[in-house]
């Protein structure tokens, strides 16, 4: 999949924004963090437990500034954008702290947050200048948004082919076949007419929810028919594939109606959204709930693989000309993040690494061969659970200790959301190809976990959010530019 298009306009806009960001940073350079990830890949918690700790100066011995003695501290600021919502941090971090701590909810909106951080720097010449400072802009968007990135490279006919492609799929039946009933019984070259192209948009969408239910990702896009904020009923949101007719399509007919809705859907909601935040991005983060899709089964893996292979093809990434650097910005490092390891136990985080390192192995080599960094890391930005023991058989089992959440079940036990249990998740396999394979036998015991309710705090009074990795996560991401 090439990298996403964009148009003459798009590319003078995207040069101009450089520039207002290069100029307002003459004296204080931002970084724009890209915190990529899926639906329910859990960014949201990630982008809460990054401002936490840099705001408290949390438990992080492996972030270099902060376990050298040169980080002085962070602080919330206005960010530059008036027209964008606020990330609501302290709404999250009250709900993640509380007397009855809950998840915060997940990202319906997009938001942002700029934190300025304070540091000494380490190089001479710009130590004897005193404190530097660097501001860290943030923006979090609903993860079925990201999945529309990849249709900037397609027309209606070739999104269409591989969307009902999809949908006709053996596995795809039951969730799709509503919708091809009802497309089987419309005319593409019928007279254009508004109750026809709502059924098929609404028949759709059902079929995209009932897909996104059982694990399918590359399944989803157009991503706004599952979260489509003030767009609701709107033209933009009222189409669905066609097959092409034979014929060649007439105006006004119902075919073209539904392809000129598709192309206003890519100009009016999608292009904006990769030029105004994808665009500008210094570094990325990219989120992947692999735990989710081995559940799930063989085919929610390769599902996965695909939709994260297509929507990091649009990123711009690699090396840029410093002659060109006001006007042009590209991600120079991408961490790949395998998320909720306390899911499972420390004897699986590098197997479950290696999972990942599968999962990204095109969009990875890729980006290295454009110059950008790549690392991959298994974390778990707030950890829910601890680790312990069982005996069972006579064989001691390497278990996890947490409280799950109201409603989860496993082997006939459905759990009240205050009882704590001591699960032996299993082992993730040695051989990560064997987790694509069909019949492949996979036996782990996933299950959520409510928030850690017992938590530490620093001299200040600060709750210390426990973590696996996070902060190799953040020196990987940060701790170059805090020298």
């Amino acid at each position: 999949m090439p990298q996403a298009p964009t148009t003459i306009v798009d590319e003078v806009g995207i040069a101009l924004a450089n520039l207002a960001d290069s100029t307002s940073g003459a004296f204080t350079p931002t970084l724009r963090l890209g915190v990529t990830g899926l639906s329910r890949a859990g960014k949201t918690i990630f982008i809460t437990a990054l401002i936490h700790n840099l705001l408290t100066g949390g438990r992080l011995p492996g972030f270099t500034p902060l376990a050298e003695g040169r980080f002085i501290g962070a602080r919330l600021a206005e960010y530059p954008e008036a027209t964008i919502p606020r990330f609501a941090y302290e709404q999250h971090i009250e709900a993640l702290t509380g007397r009855e701590p809950t998840w915060p909810e997940s990202t319906r909106r997009i938001s942002q947050l700029r934190i300025v951080l304070k540091y000494q720097s380490s190089r001479w010449f710009s130590g004897m200048r005193g404190p530097s400072t660097l501001n860290l802009d943030i923006v979090d968007y609903p993860g079925e948004w990201l999945l529309d990135l990849p249709l900037l490279g397609l027309t209606f006919a070739e999104w269409s082919a591989e969307a009902l492609e999809r949908a006709r799929r053996p596995g795809s039946g039951k969730e799709a076949s509503p919708f091809l009933e009802l497309l089987a019984g419309i005319d593409p070259l019928k007279g254009a007419n508004d109750p026809d192209a709502e059924r098929l948009a609404a028949s759709f969408t059902d079929y995209l929810r009932r897909s996104r239910e059982h694990g399918a990702l590359s399944t989803l896009p157009p991503g706004r028919f599952l979260l489509p904020g003030d767009l609701e009923g709107s033209p933009a949101l009222t189409f669905a594939p066609m097959d092409k007719p034979a014929s060649t399509s007439r105006k006004g007919s119902l075919y073209a109606m539904l392809e000129h809705r598709y192309e206003a859907y890519k100009d009016q909601v999608v292009r904006p959204f990769f030029r105004d935040h994808f665009a500008r991005l210094d570094r990325q983060i990219v989120l992947v709930d692999a735990l989710r899709a081995l559940n799930a089964g063989p085919a929610a893996v390769a599902d996965l693989e695909t939709a994260l292979t297509a929507v990091l093809a649009c990123f711009r990434q690699g090396e840029t000309n410093p002659l060109l650097r006001p006007f042009v910005r590209r991600i120079d490092r991408i961490l790949f993040a395998a998320t909720k390891a306390d899911h499972v136990h420390h004897t699986s985080h590098d197997r479950l690494e290696s999972l990942l390192n599968r999962l990204v192995a095109s969009a990875s080599k890729r980006a290295r061969f454009a110059g950008t960094d790549t690392r991959s890391l298994a974390l778990a930005g707030i950890r829910a659970t601890r680790e312990g023991t069982i005996n069972q058989s006579g064989e001691t089992l390497p278990t996890i200790i947490g409280t799950p959440m109201a409603g989860e079940a496993l082997d006939g036990t459905t759990y009240d959301g205050k009882t704590e249990i001591a699960l032996f998740p299993g082992d993730l396999p040695e051989r990560p190809d064997s987790l694509f394979e069909d019949g492949a036998p996979v036996a782990l015991n996933f299950l959520r976990f409510r928030p850690p309710g017992r938590l530490d705090r620093n001299d200040a009074g600060d709750v210390l959010l426990p973590h696996i990795r996070f902060d190799r996560a953040l020196d990987y991401l940060l701790g170059d530019k805090l020298k």
